[in-house]
């Protein structure tokens, strides 16, 4: 019972992680939630973080498992290439919230390079079309990345369950971005 159980929560997160959310063009919901930087608490607010250039956002399930610590880790490895592009990065997730202090400042995760923030009913994730389902007692985010302009449009979407390719995905539109603007 256990094996069909969780053999059919895998076939959810197949079939799930192939609908993507938000379309390009689409106006990137604004949003602020509690959130860390090293394990400093504060409220982080999408629009004030637009005013200073454009947004990585990106939803992972849940702090603390195997391929959310894998992209946090490689987004932290990123994120000075970001900066060099004029953009910031932020995770955020509906799974293990209680986790988000010591996972933002873990120098085998985030390492205190980037915020994360909790969305504890989903609200985020469900404006941006980017949860999971009911893998687990409640749903969680799913792995997408957005790539959001200082002006709030989202100008690219990827979504994959494998952690392995969201920062050169979105470091690939960010890089592009800043290039349009020449």
């Amino acid at each position: 019972m256990k094996i069909a159980a969780l053999a059919l929560s895998f076939a959810l997160l197949a079939t799930t992680s192939s609908q993507a959310a938000l379309k390009v063009g689409a106006k990137a919901p604004d949003f602020s939630a509690p959130a860390y930087l090293a394990g400093q608490p504060f409220t982080y607010k999408l629009s004030e973080a637009l005013k200073k250039g454009p947004v990585v956002l990106y939803f992972f399930p849940a702090a603390y498992t195997k391929g959310c610590n894998i992209e946090a880790h490689l987004f932290s490895e990123a994120v000075d290439s970001f900066k060099a592009q004029g953009a910031t990065v932020i995770g955020v997730t509906a799974g293990q919230i209680e986790q988000l202090a010591a996972f933002s400042k873990d120098t085998e995760m985030c390492g205190g390079k980037f915020p994360v923030a909790a969305d504890a009913d989903l609200k985020i994730a469900k404006s941006y079309d980017s949860t999971l389902g009911p893998i687990s007692p409640k749903p969680w985010s799913n792995r997408t990345s957005y790539v959001i302009a200082s002006n709030g449009k989202i100008v690219h979407v990827y979504s994959a369950l494998s952690p392995d390719q969201h920062v050169a995905e979105t470091l690939g539109a960010v890089k592009e971005l800043k290039a349009a603007k020449k």
